[in-house]
């Protein structure tokens, strides 16, 4: 796949970056689409490590959390609730067909597209927020401001000049009429008095530090260093950066670009022309408010652009609907673009289909993604890669299986491919099972603990987790998983065994004689 792409761009998804949260919007969808609910639980496991907190009882407990209200208690809170609601918009979306030619994000909002196209693990994509909001804070960002006027870049930059302050900086070029500068407070507060004298008006941004400013430069190196540390994987779509003002290629070390983000300028505008120059229509906004959409659609005045917002409350009603619906009338969306229902399920009615991606989609495409990854890796190494898929036919479940008509029963786990459920106690299942996560994983077998937590405490993401239940599954002739079943409850190697040992107690129990006999 081409990294800059030249022609055939249609759509483009923007992931928002400061103000890009609107927490009663968030909450509607969550009742409606499941993948809000997985993106937060995974992000969950994280903060809890970092901040002894979930995230998901910040924004979804019983009081209602508004930007504001995360702003003034837990600054952290906002960036990763940033962050988490622009990944659940794009898998909402990627759910329901939506399929960007690429991906752009706004300061912030180019983490999280970096993100979605692949180059880090959802859980790492928080850890980098975190740790962005970490340094910051140790070089005394605290005392610094956002503030967008009422003026073009070159407008402000004169302004500016007026003050001649060497931290102060244009910090994001919106559109012709927007410019956001950023700086320490005092300072700025010289900047909105001398606007006021020129009348230009000006707005404080929703934001606890300052951004792309000169002075944060000594944060950078310290930022760069801990991102290198996390894996970086290739690109699955195109990602145009507003601050680099180009696409990120293959060779690119991210680390090092997005320390750069915290002395560069957003040049959105820009970005957006160039977007359109290269034939995007239709833009989607994958996050809170609606913020982004209104840039694009200044921007692009006077054009056929079509400009749509997701996690917004526009008029009360969840602006996320009218966007699904607009994009399936352009035939831009609906979960069988492009011939994926025909592809898996051609004898599944098309609802049918659609309700089983909406549950189970993120499932296929997490093991497609480890599957690719493995493959890749293999390649570059020059070696074939072993059983690709023999191990993975119990996880996800295949798209047939949303059909009416109810699937033969599996066979029994005592077949000669399989041990005998009654050879196993507890005991000897979980050794078993602990050799094969150590093998699989590198790491000692003593650290996988009866209560050990996979993710929590030992990093195990949720691809891998798929990836090795999976394998046990194969392993132990285990039948397909109910449509109920959820990761996150088995947690721990022992929720594991527990889980393995009575799907063989259960399948033994209902398996005919001559084969438990």
């Amino acid at each position: 796949m081409s990294s800059n792409p030249s022609t055939g761009v249609t759509t483009a998804f923007l992931f928002p970056g400061q103000g890009g949260f609107d927490g009663e919007a968030l909450r509607r969808a969550k009742e409606l689409h499941p993948q809000i609910g997985r993106v937060f639980e995974r992000l969950d496991a994280v903060t809890e490590e970092l901040y002894g907190r979930r995230i998901s009882e910040v924004l979804f407990g019983e009081r209602k959390a508004d930007l504001r209200d995360l702003l003034d208690n837990d600054p952290w809170a906002s960036q990763v609730a940033i962050y988490g609601a622009g990944l659940a918009a794009y898998e909402i979306l990627a759910a329901q067909g939506a399929t960007p030619d690429v991906l752009a994000g706004h300061s912030l909002g180019e983490i999280t597209a970096l993100v979605a196209a692949g180059a880090f693990s959802v859980e790492d994509g928080v850890r980098i927020v975190a740790r962005r909001v970490a340094v910051i804070e140790r070089q005394g960002g605290v005392d610094g401001r956002m503030v967008a006027l009422a003026a073009s870049a070159e407008r402000t930059r004169k302004l500016l000049e007026l003050v001649d302050e060497p931290l102060l900086a244009v910090a994001t070029e919106n559109h012709d009429e927007q410019t956001v500068v950023s700086g320490p407070a005092g300072i700025l507060d010289r900047v909105v008095a001398i606007a006021g004298q020129l009348d230009v008006g000006a707005i404080e941004i929703d934001t606890p530090f300052p951004f792309h400013t000169p002075a944060l430069a000594p944060a950078a190196p310290e930022f760069a260093a801990y991102v290198r540390k996390l894996d970086q994987h290739p690109l699955n779509r195109p990602v145009y950066s507003p601050i680099l003002q180009r696409y990120y290629e293959p060779g690119d070390v991210l680390a090092d670009l997005l320390a750069e983000h915290f002395t560069r300028p957003v040049r959105f505008a820009a970005a957006v022309r160039h977007l359109r120059e290269s034939g995007a229509e239709v833009f989607v906004e994958a996050g809170g408010r609606a913020a982004l959409s209104k840039l694009v659609a200044k921007v692009t005045a006077g054009s056929e652009v079509r400009s749509l917002p997701t996690l917004a409350l526009t008029g009360g009603r969840l602006a996320l609907d009218g966007t699904l619906e607009a994009l399936r009338e352009a035939g831009l969306a609906a979960p069988e673009r492009g011939g994926l229902a025909e592809l898996l399920a051609p004898s599944v009615p098309s609802d049918v289909f659609a309700a089983y991606w909406s549950e189970r989609g993120h499932m296929v495409l997490e093991l497609v993604r480890t599957e690719l990854d493995a493959f890749r890796k293999s390649a570059e190494a020059g070696r074939p890669e072993p059983e690709p898929a023999a191990e993975q036919t119990a996880e996800p479940e295949p798209a047939v299986e949303a059909a009416p008509e109810p699937a033969p029963a599996a066979p029994a786990a005592s077949s000669a491919s399989g041990p005998r459920p009654e050879e196993y106690d507890r005991e000897r299942l979980f050794d078993e099972l602990r050799t094969l996560y150590a093998e699989a994983l590198e790491y000692p077998e003593d650290v996988f603990e009866d209560e050990v937590q996979l993710e929590a405490e030992l990093g195990v993401d949720s691809v891998k987790q798929v990836e090795l239940l999976s394998r046990v599954s194969s392993r132990y002739g285990l039948p397909p998983r109910e449509s109920g079943f959820r990761l996150a409850t088995y947690n721990t190697m022992g929720k594991i065994t527990d889980f393995v040992l009575q799907q063989m107690n259960d399948q033994g129990a209902h398996a005919p004689a001559s084969a438990t006999g």
